[in-house]
């Protein structure tokens, strides 16, 4: 019968034949905050990826905006949809580096695991109640450090904590694996929220200027595909990650595209400023109370700001559930009587 206890060191043995040598391996990890007795059949990044895709954090994402808040079709993306998509990527343009596709899985999975109800509209109005510096890959990084696991956190290497954290904004990943899942976020949002403008009537593909079709591909698929092999190509052999210059330019154009024509459209985003009043009122109650909060959120009171334990509260809320709390908090119910 196979001994088990030497997967883990098969898998690591694989990385290093097989990996590109600018993969980060397993093997040359910064490891944990805290200790651990490795798995015997699973590399640190591999048990990183599957301590996110079971944490409850990342469960919440389902019932997460990603672009249209609480829209009434199916086929619209969520915020886990959205992540799953770049996962998918991500691991493709890995894979196809030669790059270490568990540490780039783990961080794509990762990546918004602490984003606010409501997408961005939640982000801007923790912003506005809590702290201007407030971001959602920083909370993110907050989830897996502090929140998850009732407080203990998932105590992920450090190499998934760096591409989670780094995957928006100006900073870059520390690995190149992390630095792809930048791309790929941008590359999944940018294509899927086309998709669902076009979906909600307030967009059509014929919009799109006709000279980034052209370079870019006509449908969805196309231009996924058009954008990961460009990246492929410009980047094989590299210590660094990028696109090719004539794609990326137009994959920017693009998404200046998007800005101008969906996320600042007032059909698409007309109700988002009743979504940021209400996690506004939301954050000022919790603070007058903060003893109704779940008991996670009230014991990091001793140790935090009251507000710092509000926000990490809303910002851990489902679009659903926020609703549900503000509805009982301030809309009436109807009385009946005891006949009726």
């Amino acid at each position: 019968m196979e001994d088990f206890r030497c997967v883990r060191d098969r898998f690591a043995e694989n990385e290093r034949e097989t990996l590109s040598v600018y993969a980060c391996l397993t093997s040359a990890s910064r490891g944990r905050e805290r200790p651990e007795v490795p798995c015997s059949i699973r590399t640190d990044f591999q048990r990183d990826r599957d301590r996110i895709l079971h944490s409850q954090s990342f469960r919440r994402l389902m019932n997460k905006t990603q672009v249209f808040l609480a829209p009434a079709g199916d086929h619209y993306r969520t915020r886990m949809t959205h992540t799953l998509e770049v996962t998918q990527i991500a691991r493709i343009i890995a894979r196809a580096l030669g790059l270490n596709e568990d540490l780039t899985e783990a961080a794509a999975l990762g990546h918004d695991i602490g984003h606010t109800p409501f997408g961005h509209a939640g982000e801007y109005a923790m912003q506005k109640c809590f702290d201007p510096e407030f971001t959602h890959y920083k909370q993110s990084l907050r989830v897996v450090e502090r929140l998850e696991n009732d407080g203990a956190g998932l105590n992920l290497t450090w190499e998934v904590r760096d591409g989670i954290v780094n995957h928006t904004g100006k900073h870059m990943a520390s690995t190149l694996e992390g630095v792809i899942v930048k791309f790929a976020d941008r590359i999944a949002y940018i294509n899927h929220d086309i998709d669902d403008a076009c979906r909600a009537g307030i967009l059509s593909v014929s919009d799109i200027p006709r000279e980034l079709r052209d370079i870019l591909g006509e449908g969805h698929s196309q231009r996924i595909n058009t954008m990961v092999t460009s990246i492929i190509r410009a980047s094989t052999g590299k210590p660094y990650i990028q696109m090719e210059p004539e794609i990326q330019v137009a994959a920017d154009r693009l998404r200046e595209f998007l800005f101008a024509n969906v996320y600042r459209n007032p059909i698409a985003k007309s109700e988002e400023s009743k979504a940021q009043e209400m996690l506004l009122r939301l954050f000022e109650h919790f603070v007058r109370h903060p003893e109704r909060m779940p008991a996670l959120y009230r014991r990091n009171c001793a140790e935090e700001s009251v507000e710092r334990c509000v926000c990490d509260f809303i910002s851990g809320m489902t679009d659903r559930y926020a609703i549900e709390v503000y509805s009982g908090l301030y809309i009436p119910k109807v009385w009946r009587g005891p006949n009726v």
